[in-house]
């Protein structure tokens, strides 16, 4: 069933909202509230999908109101038409300018209202799409680079708030090129997307990304996990890639498909950058590709940590004994097996 809109009311007489509500209420989910301040509070709280906004208040006005939620990140494209008794252009002209994308004037006409609200909450629903879309790899339905960069800033400052702990986690398919090379690109689109895949059965948590940076390379965004949690969810990635048995078959790639993984974990704290954890998780990555490959190395850094720092702690977590060195049952899932040599 698809969820209804939810419409905000701010109006400081009652009647005008119980108006509003009677016009709307059949097809939309509503909320209001009688001031400036408790407008601005609520649209916080419930992330409304349009506003309608009275323009004449006590205490902040509608004006006020509306360039303070076009300050912020959050609510800076919820559409707002205001509701004004007041007639003239330049009224509407200013409110306008504020952002706002459209003026109803009282007495309020039913009909009117519920038009416009319908076709400005079509729109947002497009301009969503489309947004969505922006940040969305196309491959593999992850979030793409643009995405993961976006809410590594966002949680690095939310986290540095409480000084809690974030985790990324940066992987590669290990000789992607060669496998390129040898069955093709469309087999390699599709190795990419299996792996794809078995990175979202592993990474499991609603608060997580899971995100598409860049060719064969994958990256993780874990809030609040302890290293030895990253660690885990590190090697269940892993461990998801060897069950999918992808066949590889140059001689110094293993029989299948196998991925090196970095991890990086710190506690956020003011004045670090969201760069710091893609830099040290890629130089984990780097690691576990010198180390052979098909391995997880991780390690726990702190605010001091300068790029090309190698005196950071690494932990490495190699169960290829366990796997039977990267021997994983075949199960070929449409790519062809050639069995002749690799150049």
């Amino acid at each position: 069933m698809k969820q209804r809109a939810l419409i905000l009311i701010v109006d400081d007489e009652v009647a005008n909202i119980e108006i509003l509500n009677a016009a709307l209420e059949d097809e939309y989910e509503i909320c209001f509230a009688t001031s400036g301040e408790e407008a601005i509070e609520i649209a916080h709280k419930v992330l409304p999908d349009l506003i309608l906004l009275d323009v004449l208040m006590p205490g902040i006005d509608g004006y006020e109101v509306c360039r303070r939620l076009k300050e912020n990140a959050l609510l800076a494209d919820v559409p707002i038409i205001f509701t004004t008794g007041l007639g003239d252009q330049e009224a509407e002209v200013r409110g306008l300018s504020l952002g706002a994308i459209d003026y109803i004037t009282k007495p309020i006409s039913p009909g009117i209202v519920r038009v416009r609200v319908r076709n400005h909450i079509e729109l947002k629903h497009m301009r969503d799409q489309l947004a969505e879309l922006a940040v969305t790899d196309a491959l593999t339905g992850l979030s793409n680079r643009r995405r993961l960069e976006q809410t590594l800033k966002q949680e690095t400052a939310r986290l540095a708030r409480t000084g809690d702990r974030l985790s990324v986690i940066m992987l590669d398919i290990d000789f992607f090129k060669q496998f390129n090379d040898t069955y093709g690109h469309i087999a390699g689109d599709r190795c990419i997307a299996m792996v794809a895949a078995a990175l979202n059965r592993a990474v499991r948590r609603a608060a997580d990304l899971t995100a598409r940076y860049g060719g064969e390379e994958f990256a993780c965004i874990l809030p609040g996990l302890e290293h030895e949690e990253a660690m885990a969810v590190a090697q269940s990635i892993r461990d998801h890639v060897h069950s999918l048995g992808i066949p590889h078959m140059r001689p110094d790639a293993g029989a299948y498909v196998t991925v090196s993984v970095g991890v990086a974990t710190a506690r956020c704290l003011p004045g670090m950058t969201s760069e710091l954890w893609i830099n040290v998780a890629d130089q984990q990555l780097y690691l576990a590709k010198a180390a052979g490959r098909d391995q997880v190395i991780g390690t726990i850094f702190g605010a001091d940590y300068q790029d090309g720092d190698h005196r950071l702690h690494t932990e490495s977590c190699d169960r290829s004994a366990e796997t039977g060195g990267g021997e994983h049952p075949p199960g070929v899932n449409g790519i062809p097996v050639n069995s002749g040599g690799v150049s």
